[in-house]
């Protein structure tokens, strides 16, 4: 029987995965979940801005949810709304694109079970994984550029790159996580298969942003 899912989006790499691994088994994703600290009008995963990830949930044709989190009270706030949407889309499971972060895996399968739903975990994979599953995501077909970096990790010339093949080859020179995990890096997507129509992506922008030292809930 088809699951109704909802799949924590950050509007990265990762995430994007799931949705792909999801729909390729048959499963309903039902809704995409974002979390914004209140007032600031960027994510709370990679510091996007919310029209950007409107903007990709309207290209894959899926309904987006916001929401609204203080720092202090995160995952009430998110238990909360999970509930809600639990009893709005029918929902029986939500999807994580962690990697092989055990503590963000422990919040999630958390946060799940309080709120009476199942964790999936689609992409989970061993550390020495990576390696293959950033090639895999090169070679799938989607499109995504870094927009943060992390100090210390990689220097700002990362940002705004394109995930391609000459990304996989210079990102396995570095002492890095392949795939980010550790918050290296952080991406966007705006094209590929699920795609009914590319987001507009001036590169350029993200240029503009400031690298960070660390994000929490943060997957690339």
């Amino acid at each position: 029987m088809k699951r109704k899912i909802a799949l924590s989006w950050s509007g990265g790499k990762d995430c994007c995965m799931v949705l792909h691994r999801l729909a390729e088994a048959g499963e309903e994703v039902a809704c995409l979940i974002t979390t914004l600290p209140e007032d600031t009008g960027r994510t709370f995963g990679h510091g996007e801005k919310e029209e950007r990830i409107r903007e990709q949930a309207d290209a894959l044709g899926l309904p987006l949810e916001i929401i609204s989190c203080k720092v202090e009270s995160y995952t009430d706030d998110y238990l909360s709304a999970l509930k809600n949407l639990k009893e709005r889309y029918g929902l029986d499971a939500i999807a994580f694109g962690d990697l092989f972060l055990q503590e963000h895996r422990d919040w999630g399968t958390r946060v799940a079970a309080d709120a009476g739903l199942a964790p999936l975990y689609p992409l989970w994979m061993k550390p020495e994984d990576t390696r293959d599953a950033l090639l895999a995501f090169v070679q799938s077909g989607y499109r995504a550029v870094v927009i943060r970096v992390k100090d210390g990790a990689l220097t700002p010339d990362w940002l705004g790159r394109e995930v391609d093949r000459t990304f996989y080859e210079d990102i396995l020179r570095e002492n890095v996580c392949p795939m980010g995990e550790g918050g290296e890096y952080h991406t966007y997507v705006f094209d590929g298969p699920l795609f009914r129509r590319p987001v507009p992506f001036v590169k350029g922008e993200v240029l503009q942003l400031q690298t960070t030292k660390r994000l929490e809930h943060a997957g690339a």
